[in-house]
């Protein structure tokens, strides 16, 4: 396993490693741009179980084929990370961005079993549309924020085409149904911010919590290790997460996938909250790094 540690240094320390580091570097804007492959932004829908999801892509500058970031957000979706999006695009990837069913427009129903099911249908869409989207078929990465990290183990465990996937301060629902069991204050809580979130449709408190105890097996991301033998694997926490603790998720996440040892791990905690608010260079130059191996 690759751990990235944060160092603590004095100020002589860290004027030293600000000008002697080789962490990589934010790609710049290109000097100049072909005019037969630019780089776009790309609106779209897709169809999943006969649902319309809207969404957009991100695509990188070039003939192609390109490797292919499916970027998943959180729940509900506030922190959509596309700044993490647009620096992907300059460092050759392209992105596709998308709402699950139900939710910020889409069509259908949200649920927390929809969302693994419309990761399947995006990288589904993006195989049948290669050309379109100039896209390499079989260089398609996941990248997921909480409840889009826990899609993204969910999906990459679901898919043997999928060699690489990251899950960004990730929701483990299945320790989430151990918490309701013992803390039915935390299952009552969770309800009533269900109940709130109205850009979610169909979604109801009850619904939610009913679904994450009714799964908590097929929910527990620890329990995905064996299917992600063989694939490339990124788990990022913040240290002052309070949503998604780094020692209740992040450390048992890690320590089930050491143990199981096909899984290709790199994982690191940053200095940052549930949205790395003020560490999010940091991140991104996390996650460039480690998808520059999954070209």
């Amino acid at each position: 396993m690759k751990t990235i540690i944060p160092a603590a240094a004095s100020l002589t320390a860290l004027m030293f490693i600000a000008a002697c580091a080789t962490t990589p570097e934010i790609a710049g804007d290109p000097v100049a741009v072909g005019p037969d492959f630019p780089p776009a932004l790309v609106e779209l829908n897709f169809k999943s179980h006969g649902d319309r999801l809207n969404g957009h892509a991100y695509l990188a500058e070039g003939e192609g084929p390109h490797p292919t970031v499916v970027l998943l957000h959180g729940f509900p979706g506030n922190e959509r990370n596309l700044d993490l999006a647009q620096d992907l695009r300059r460092d050759g990837f392209n992105v596709l961005f998308f709402h699950y069913r139900g939710a910020w427009g889409s069509e259908g129903a949200y649920s927390f079993t929809h969302i693994i099911e419309d990761v399947a249908s995006a990288t589904d869409m993006l195989r049948a549309n290669t050309e379109t989207y100039r896209t390499d078929p079989d260089k398609l990465i996941l990248i997921g924020h909480s409840m889009g990290g826990f899609a993204a183990l969910e999906a990459a465990a679901r898919d043997e085409r999928i060699a690489c996937v990251a899950a960004i301060a990730p929701a483990d629902l299945g320790a989430i149904a151990n918490a309701f069991d013992t803390d039915p204050a935390s299952a009552e809580g969770f309800s009533a911010y269900s109940d709130t979130l109205q850009m979610l449709a169909g979604l109801t408190g009850d619904t939610a919590v009913a679904e994450i105890m009714a799964n908590r097996d097929a929910f527990d991301v620890g329990a995905l290790a064996p299917k992600l033998s063989g694939k490339s694997v990124l788990l990022v926490a913040g240290d002052k997460d309070t949503s998604v603790p780094p020692d209740r998720v992040h450390a048992p996440l890690v320590a089930a996938y050491e143990a199981e040892p096909g899984i290709d791990l790199t994982a690191t905690v940053l200095s940052g909250d549930h949205s790395f608010s003020w560490s999010r260079q940091e991140l991104i130059e996390t996650v460039l790094d480690w998808a520059d191996g999954c070209r």
